[in-house]
């Protein structure tokens, strides 16, 4: 186990407590969540796990800003939370864990120890979401005008009142070499 998951476990179980869902996998509390993670690091995957939101679900939204944190919304009451690592928690890893000589060790083992107030900053917080944010089933599909690629969820790029996929309309994160 690595810092980043400790805080990302305790992310997740003080995100859930504070939105009200106790045991967010349960069949009755899964459909109530909606998670953005922040960033692509083994924080995320450890949110992901305890939540058990998932992209597959639509639960799971990732927003891809560099910073270590979540925000866990409650899509009944419409409460939701923005949880920060702080980066003061990293500096006094060696107060709460001082018998621990090694750096990572010693992170991983005061993380679990830390207060929630010492690791996190708390904000409580607003989502906006589309209903074609929400999960279940899509709820329109558009067709790319330039290469014929169906688009789900209201993903689509309109370009002078035309529907593009977002590789065609705004540029993609690869450049195709050929089809085979």
């Amino acid at each position: 186990m690595c810092p980043g998951q400790v805080v990302g476990v305790r992310m997740a179980m003080l995100g859930c407590r504070l939105i009200g869902l106790e045991e967010p996998t349960s069949h009755e509390q899964i459909k109530k969540l909606i998670v953005y993670v922040e960033m692509d690091r083994c924080a995320a995957d450890a949110v992901a796990f305890v939540t058990g939101a998932r992209l597959g679900r639509r639960s799971l939204k990732y927003m891809d800003y560099g910073i270590m944190a979540a925000t866990f919304l409650n899509l009944e009451t419409r409460e939701a939370f923005r949880i920060v690592s702080t980066e003061e928690s990293r500096d006094l890893a060696h107060v709460y864990a001082t018998e621990i000589k090694e750096k990572t060790a010693r992170e991983t083992e005061a993380y679990k120890r830390m207060p929630d107030d010492v690791l996190f900053r708390v904000q409580r917080v607003d989502v906006p979401i589309s209903e074609f944010d929400l999960p279940g089933p899509t709820r329109k599909k558009a067709t790319c005008v330039r290469c014929g690629q169906v688009v789900r969820d209201n993903k689509e790029v309109i370009i002078e009142g035309r529907p593009y996929c977002k590789p065609c309309g705004q540029g993609a994160y690869y450049k195709i070499i050929d089809e085979v």
